[in-house]
């Protein structure tokens, strides 16, 4: 028996949760698939929503009542549309860890998960809970700005390193490009202009076109002297990329671009959703 596509979308029921959870239905309906809406009970956040019930003496069927809502509204727009099924679930602990591990419980596939975008993630973008659920998750996770509503995908973004693993998370793009009849863009960001370059380039696209059966792609080489998150965001601008995809593995683009030392850096992309493929 063929395993259900399985989404995770967790919600604090705050506009950049309810911008990923209609992220989250869009492609659950692409993928026929089973999404769950999930919240961890959190008095922090409890108290920004219900300031009158400082003792949280009703935190738990207001959060109820509120993924039920969201339960309605998602199961009457996808269900007609290709979702096989949403359920919600709610569990009392840490955010980040709890996600994740209800991520591994259920096997899930893929982690829709919204974030506050430049506000949330300017001054300690290691601190937010979305970029640690990016650095410690071991699923596929697709982190959507507050501002950033859903549109059909024309164009994906993917940022290669020329690892061995492109091959296979190549596939994973041409599913969801094929999806939406959409563009895809492998695109290799260099911070110089060596022969060296444009021959590993040649070489790579050479292995890489075997595993992938896809006419719209493109492969792309560029050169900027400034730092790779600063090239690679001028690309997604001028090439009107609507998500960014990146292979998270040790010593890849990902590691490059969004370590601890460049971490700030992410905050460059957060005006489109980003797409972190962790495993295949």
């Amino acid at each position: 028996m063929e395993k259900t596509f399985t989404i995770l979308c967790p919600t604090d029921f705050s506009e950049c949760s309810l911008n990923a959870i209609e992220y989250a239905c869009k492609l659950g309906e692409k993928h026929q698939a089973h999404l769950i809406l999930f919240h961890v009970l959190n008095r922090e956040d409890y108290l920004k929503l219900a300031p009158r019930d400082p003792e949280g003496k009703h935190q738990l069927d207001f959060v109820n009542q509120k993924l039920r809502n969201l339960q309605v509204a998602v199961e009457e727009e996808g269900i007609k549309n290709g979702l096989k099924s949403c359920g919600i679930a709610l569990k009392e602990g840490k955010i980040v860890q709890d996600t994740l591990s209800f991520a591994q419980e259920k096997k899930v596939d893929l982690i829709v998960v919204g974030t506050e975008g430049m506000n949330e993630l300017r001054e300690n973008i290691i601190g937010s809970r979305s970029s640690r659920l990016v650095e410690q998750s071991d699923r596929d996770i697709l982190v959507v700005p507050r501002k950033v509503f859903f549109k059909r995908p024309r164009k994906f973004v993917f940022a290669s390193d020329y690892l061995e693993e492109d091959k296979l998370a190549i596939q994973k793009v041409v599913e969801w490009a094929a999806f939406f009849n959409a563009e895809i863009d492998l695109v290799h960001v260099s911070s110089s202009h060596k022969a060296i370059d444009k021959i590993l380039h040649m070489t790579m696209v050479d292995e890489i076109k075997p595993f992938v059966r896809y006419d719209k792609i493109n492969y792309v080489l560029k050169s900027y002297r400034d730092d790779l998150a600063l090239g690679l965001e001028n690309y997604l601008q001028v090439a009107k990329g609507d998500i960014l995809v990146t292979l998270s593995k040790k010593k890849s683009f990902f590691d490059q671009i969004f370590s601890k030392n460049l971490s700030k850096k992410m905050s460059y992309f957060l005006n489109k959703p980003l797409w972190v493929i962790k495993s295949f």
